[in-house]
């Protein structure tokens, strides 16, 4: 008799050592995961719909126009002269100007 009884106790002390755990993934999965996930996204997004012209700033610190883009590859222009070649993924951010088109 003693040891049906020791056996249902067992059970429910395996689901309350569990439950902790399950609760605490949940916590960081809305708190931690979720929205790095959507920043990421974010990210890729933009990466994504960058174009010639953008006014962009680099995870240095750099700011810069656009002058060319490819699929992996930047080109920045500094200034009338300076052109910097950067990754693509080495974009910040982009400051939501577009640069006037200057004719030659």
């Amino acid at each position: 008799m003693f040891e049906t009884a020791a056996a249902a106790g067992g059970t429910g002390g395996i689901w309350g050592a569990v439950l902790p755990f399950v609760f605490m993934f949940v916590i960081f999965y809305f708190l931690l995961i979720r929205p790095q996930q959507k920043k990421q996204k974010q990210r890729k997004m933009m990466l994504n719909t960058l174009s010639k012209g953008d006014k962009v700033v680099t995870i240095g610190g750099l700011h810069g126009t656009i002058a060319e883009i490819t699929d992996d590859m930047v080109v920045l222009r500094v200034n009338d002269v300076t052109k910097l070649t950067f990754d693509r993924a080495s974009i910040s951010h982009a400051t939501g100007e577009k640069a006037p088109v200057l004719t030659k």
